[in-house]
């Protein structure tokens, strides 16, 4: 079941970037420009990576200083595209919680 949910919660995710994503089209440029802007405009640094479908990678960008946090997406020839961003970002650890019955 904690799988099912998971995958759930990746498939709903995937939608609402798709329905953001098909409102407004994406920010994007050469990875360069666009990790210099997030540092210089923002003080961004990477936080997390990941690969996203086959040939894509996924990376977050946060600052402790300002709050603000971007998703990156980087494509196969070397574009990479703003997602997402927003303000009062967290670092936060959590335990995952124990697997089969609790007792």
């Amino acid at each position: 079941m904690p799988q099912q949910l998971l995958a759930l919660s990746f498939g709903l995710a995937a939608v609402l970037a798709a329905t953001q994503i098909a409102h407004s089209a994406p920010q994007c440029d050469t990875r360069e420009t666009v990790i210099a802007l997030l540092a210089d405009r923002y003080n961004e640094t990477r936080r997390a990576i990941g690969i996203a479908g086959q040939s894509a990678v996924m990376e977050l960008f946060a600052s402790d200083a300002t709050g603000t946090w971007s998703i990156t997406m980087t494509l196969p020839d070397g574009r990479m595209c703003l997602m997402a961003s927003g303000a009062n970002y967290e670092t936060v650890t959590e335990d995952l919680p124990a697997r089969g019955d609790p007792a």
